[in-house]
């Protein structure tokens, strides 16, 4: 195949050169009906791309057949036997490999128990407890021999589902787990959401399809330079039936799908082909070089080899840039609010001690100076800053709640509003996901005990945000009505 292709791409181009018009949707027709406040802020441009159904881009209403092609061109590009696209994130995607891996097995999924929010919703939840650095107060991905004892637990499930990289940008041993599963004849999901950019470069590591998984999921608005939304779902093998699972994506994805998605994941995989190894080096390079300069600010640790061994993660993306902060006796909230307020910067992610600054091919010098720059400053504040509130942490046994309920029958059952106090006990019926990174500490049906409604109410107290509780302040839980 021509990698040179954008079939999208180039339709849309054509589209507008042709000076085309369309009586269907969308409405505003080429933002000619857009309010000029609006065209302002968004750009008209913008509404102009958006033509999907009335250009002929999309493969339901036409023969035109472009995205199935620029999806043939994705899956050539990485190597796998079939690529789709959404427009829906990978939260939907992932949703879609489980319904087609597990949607009628009553023996559940495998998951990994710091999998994403939008893993767990739905289904029996068997946790593949992650591999857990209690210093650190710190979660690495599951190691292979934690899968084979979550298979001897559990031998009836449909399949495993792991999250690599993590939003720190630790790695799995994705090979060693996929041999595990292939043993039993099952299938390996990896939600690879923070991985789009890993099967064009060397350096970075092993991408889950060329490791022996049998679908990955991928965010190319993460890594790479696509629009938010854009996901892409890759199958390979003959452990997932890919037909079936492009149907369970149709059920859960919108008839309306954005063209500008659609298109901007095109235009990155030619790219990625064409330039990806000359980007993502030169990205690599001044990750390095970065690092050793964060690593000489004062009370800033930048964590890289710490993050790896046996008893820690297999490999590491060092695009994203993890610093620990315990140094400077602040917490990560505190000096992810000081950079927002007097840098002007926003950092990927933030918890009690840790800040994250997530590197990508479109970062030069000039941005790279001014992170350093931002972190020195934020060095010489921390001194003035207040102590930071006290965050009751839970041991790693605490965190494993007991499973009683099926998240569903939990979330749908009858409920209550409860105090903090009150709530120790009980089954909870909301889901509770300290965000970022969107770990739930809670998942619906899951029995509340004192070390974790402890450790979210300090949390939030202290600048944790956990945006899915129906009490933002967490003075009460939602929990299910017993009895």
């Amino acid at each position: 195949m021509d990698q040179s292709e954008t079939p999208l791409l180039s339709a849309l181009e054509e589209y507008r050169r042709l000076d085309r018009y369309g009586f269907s949707p969308p409405g505003h027709r080429q933002g000619r009906g857009v309010d000029e406040r609006v065209a302002e802020v968004l750009g008209r441009d913008s509404f102009r791309a958006d033509v999907l159904a009335s250009g002929g881009l999309d493969d339901r209403l036409t023969r035109n057949g472009y995205l199935s092609r620029s999806e043939e061109l994705m899956a050539e590009a990485v190597g796998a036997e079939q690529a789709f696209f959404s427009t829906c994130g990978s939260s939907l995607s992932v949703k879609a490999a489980m319904m087609a891996v597990a949607g009628n097995d009553p023996g559940g999924l495998l998951l990994g128990r710091d999998s994403h929010k939008s893993i767990v919703a739905g289904l029996i939840f068997s946790g593949v407890t992650p591999q857990w650095d209690e210093e650190m107060h710190f979660s690495h991905p599951p190691s292979p021999q934690q899968v084979r004892e979550m298979w001897d637990k559990y031998p009836d499930a449909a399949g495993a589902l792991i999250v690599s990289p993590s939003p720190y940008g630790t790695c799995a041993d994705i090979a060693g787990i996929a041999d595990v599963c292939h043993e039993r004849g099952k299938p390996l999901i990896v939600d690879e959401a923070w991985g789009a950019h890993l099967p064009f470069h060397d350096d970075l590591p092993t991408w889950a399809m060329d490791a022996g998984a049998d679908v990955c999921v991928v965010s190319v608005h993460k890594m790479g330079a696509g629009f938010e939304q854009g996901s892409v779902y890759h199958v390979q093998g003959d452990l997932v039936d890919a037909s079936h699972l492009s149907n369970c994506a149709d059920l859960l994805m919108t008839t309306s799908p954005n063209v500008l998605i659609y298109s901007a994941i095109d235009g990155w995989r030619r790219q990625m082909v064409e330039h990806g190894t000359e980007l993502l080096g030169r990205a690599l390079d001044l990750a390095r070089t970065t690092r050793e300069r964060i690593e000489r600010i004062d009370g800033i640790s930048v964590l890289d080899d710490r993050l790896l061994g046996d008893e820690a993660s297999h490999d590491l993306d060092r695009l994203q840039v993890l610093m620990d902060l315990d140094e400077l006796g602040v917490s990560g909230y505190q000096c992810a609010d000081w950079l927002r307020e007097n840098c002007r910067l926003d950092v990927g992610m933030t918890d009690h001690r840790r800040i994250l600054a997530t590197m990508s091919m479109s970062d030069d010098e000039d941005t790279a100076d001014r992170l350093v720059s931002a972190l020195e400053a934020l060095s010489r504040a921390a001194e003035s800053f207040d102590p930071p509130p006290r965050i009751d942490l839970p041991s790693p046994d605490e965190l494993q709640l007991e499973s009683v309920m099926s998240p569903r029958d939990a979330f749908f059952g009858r409920t209550e509003m409860v105090s903090a106090d009150r709530a120790v006990g009980r089954i909870a019926a909301e889901q509770l996901t300290p965000y970022p990174p969107g770990i739930p500490a809670v998942v619906p049906g899951e029995r509340l005990d004192r070390a974790v409604v402890d450790y979210l109410h300090s949390g939030v107290d202290a600048g944790m945000n956990v945006p899915d509780a129906t009490d933002s302040s967490l003075d009460e839980f939602r929990v299910v009505v017993e009895g």
